[in-house]
C-alpha cells in the first residue's frame, strides 16, 4: 500500500512537470494489448501504471503478465513461434531479441517511427538508438532503459579506513578484505566488505561477464568477448575466464554467509536498507535507490566504472599476458577497462503475428513510454529498474537534483554512466541466437556448479566450451558466426 501511495504520488508530480503526449482519446478503443515481462515492481510495475495513464489518453487496455527471469525468454518465445497469440509484446534483455528478428517472429517498427514525431530518436544515446533498438540497420525494439554494471562503494567506509575505490579486481578484493568485518551501519554487528549476486537461475552470470570482460577484450567493442569471429569458436577455456571465476568465488569471503542464495534484490536490500556493504557491483538502480524512502546510504554511496585488468588475454596461447601499448590500446596508466553492457537493456518487441490494430497500439505505447517527457522522470526513480538511455538524461543534473539526490552524488553518478557509455572498450553482451542459452542456460549452470564446489574452474570451463560448441552447431555455425561480427559493430 505504501507503494501504491508513493507511486501515485510521485506519478502525478510527473504529470504536473511533464506533460503527456499520446494518441487522441478514444483512438485505441476495445484494443487489448499483452505485454510479458519479468515479475515487478522493477520493469513491469511501471509498465502497469504507464499503462493505465495511456489506457486513459486512448483507450487501449495494456495488460501485463509476470513470469520469472529464467523463464522469460522462453515463454515469448513459444508463444510467437506457435502462433498461440497470447502476448502481444515481450519486454527483456536486448541481447535475446536477435534471436526472435532471426524467426521473422517481431514486427519490423521502421514505418512506425518514420510516422512518430514524438520518440525523437536523436536524444538516444548511439548506443542504445543504433546497437541495441536495430537488427541489420532496422529497428525492431524500443528501448526502456539502458543497462551497463559499475562498481558501487561505501563513500563513508573507504574514507575511514583511508582507501581509494578499486581500479583492479585485484584491489576490488583488497579493498573487500580490509573493511570486511567493519560495522558499516553503526548497529554493533559486522558487516561485509563486498556484495555480490550469485544466485542460480537469476542474474549472476551476468556479474561474472563483467570481471571476464576487462581481460577478454582490449582492443575495442568490435572484438567481442565470446567467440572468434571467422570460426565461431568458443573463447572462454582459457586463463582470462578462470581468472574471473576465481575472482568470482574469492569475492565470497568476504560477503554475507548465504551469498549463493542472494538475487539482485537481496543484494540491494544489504546494501540499501541495511547498509551493511562496502563495495559491490550493479547497473544504475543503485544511485535512484539510495535516495528512496527508507534507504540508509543517501549521499554515503559512489560510483565508478568496472574495476579493469593489467593483463590480457593472448588469444593464440589461451594465457594471460601483461598488458602492454600494443595489446592493450585503451588502457589508462596501465589498467584496461572493459566496462560490460550487461543485458544491454531492457527492451521491448511487438509480435509479428499480433493484428494491426493491436500492433498500432503497441507501438504507440512503447513509444510512449520511451520519449522523453515519461523516461526522464522514471529513469530517477529507484524502484522502476529503469536507468538512463537518454542524452537529455545525462548531459544535466537537473532532473536528478529534482528527484531528489544532492549535487555532488548527481554529479558521480552520471559521470560513472558516461564514462562507461563512452568507453572505446565497452564491451557488449551477446546478441545472437541462442544468446539466453549459451549464457542464461549453460555458463550460469556451470558457474553455480563451480561456486557450489561441485567441479573445478577447469571442468566448469570445459563443460561451457562443449556445449556452445553444440549450440552453435545447432544453429548454424556459418549462420551465427554471421550474426555475430555483425553484432559487435556499434551500428547494425
Amino acid at each position: 500500500m505504501l507503494h501504491a501511495v508513493k507511486t501515485g504520488l510521485a506519478l502525478a508530480v510527473a504529470l504536473a512537470l511533464f506533460p503527456v503526449s499520446a494518441s487522441a482519446d478514444g483512438d485505441h478503443d476495445g484494443v487489448v494489448v499483452n505485454i510479458m515481462t519479468r515479475p515487478g515492481p522493477v520493469i513491469a510495475g511501471r509498465i502497469v501504471e504507464r499503462g493505465a495513464e495511456f489506457q486513459e489518453m486512448t483507450g487501449a487496455e495494456i495488460r501485463v503478465a509476470e513470469v520469472p527471469f529464467a523463464e522469460l525468454f522462453q515463454k515469448i518465445l513459444t508463444d510467437w513461434a506457435s502462433g498461440t497469440k497470447s502476448i502481444d509484446v515481450g519486454v527483456f534483455a536486448s541481447g535475446w531479441g536477435i534471436e526472435l528478428v532471426n524467426a521473422d517472429l517481431v514486427e519490423n517498427l521502421d514505418s512506425y517511427i518514420a510516422n512518430d514525431d514524438k520518440i525523437d530518436l536523436d536524444d538516444i544515446a548511439p548506443y542504445f538508438r543504433d546497437f541495441n533498438q536495430k537488427v541489420r540497420g532496422s529497428t525492431y525494439f524500443i528501448t526502456l532503459d539502458g543497462d551497463f554494471q559499475m562498481l558501487y562503494y561505501r563513500t563513508d567506509v573507504l574514507a575511514d579506513a583511508g582507501l581509494e575505490p578499486p581500479r583492479t579486481w585485484e584491489e576490488y578484493l583488497e579493498v573487500a578484505s580490509k573493511i570486511h568485518g567493519r560495522d558499516m551501519n553503526g548497529d554493533g554487528e559486522p558487516d561485509y566488505g563486498s556484495c555480490i549476486f550469485k544466485k542460480r537461475n537469476a542474474q549472476s552470470y551476468f556479474a561474472v561477464q563483467s570481471m571476464a570482460a576487462s581481460r577478454v577484450q582490449a582492443q575495442g567493442t568490435g572484438e567481442g568477448i565470446y567467440f572468434h569471429k571467422e570460426t565461431m569458436e568458443p573463447k572462454i577455456n582459457n586463463e582470462a575466464w578462470a581468472r574471473a571465476f576465481e575472482i568470482y568465488k574469492a569475492t565470497g569471503e568476504y560477503g554475507p554467509p548465504d551469498e549463493l542464495n542472494h538475487d539482485i534484490g537481496d543484494t540491494r536490500a544489504l546494501m540499501v536498507s541495511q547498509a551493511r556493504c562496502g563495495l559491490m557491483i550493479d547497473w544504475g538502480d543503485i544511485g535512484p535507490l539510495s535516495i528512496e524512502e527508507g534507504s540508509q546510504i543517501r549521499d554515503k554511496v559512489g560510483a565508478v566504472i568496472m574495476p579493469g585488468s593489467r593483463e590480457v588475454l593472448d588469444v593464440e596461447s589461451g594465457q594471460l599476458v601483461p598488458c602492454d601499448a600494443s595489446r592493450c590500446p585503451h588502457a589508462v596508466d596501465g589498467v584496461k577497462y572493459a566496462p560490460f553492457a550487461a543485458l544491454g537493456c531492457w527492451t521491448a518487441a511487438v509480435s509479428k503475428a499480433s493484428d494491426d490494430s493491436v500492433k498500432a497500439a503497441a507501438y504507440e505505447f512503447l513509444s510512449y513510454m520511451n520519449q522523453a517527457a515519461q523516461s526522464n522522470v522514471d529513469v530517477t526513480m529507484g524502484w522502476t529498474g529503469y536507468n538512463p538511455y537518454r542524452n537529455s538524461q545525462l548531459d544535466s543534473t537537473e532532473g536528478w537534483v529534482k528527484a531528489g539526490f544532492s549535487q555532488e552524488a548527481a554529479e558521480n553518478y552520471l559521470g560513472a554512466i558516461k564514462e562507461s557509455l563512452n568507453h572505446p572498450n565497452m564491451a557488449s553482451d551477446m546478441r545472437i541466437p541462442g544468446a539466453a542459452q549459451y549464457t542464461g542456460v549453460v555458463l550460469d549452470r556451470e558457474l553455480a556448479r563451480y561456486l557450489a564446489g561441485e567441479i573445478t574452474v577447469e571442468q566448469a570451463l570445459a563443460n561451457i566450451e562443449e556445449s556452445w560448441e553444440e549450440i552453435t552447431d545447432d544453429f548454424g555455425r556459418d549462420e551465427q558466426a554471421a550474426i555475430y561480427e555483425l553484432s559487435l559493430g556499434v551500428t547494425n
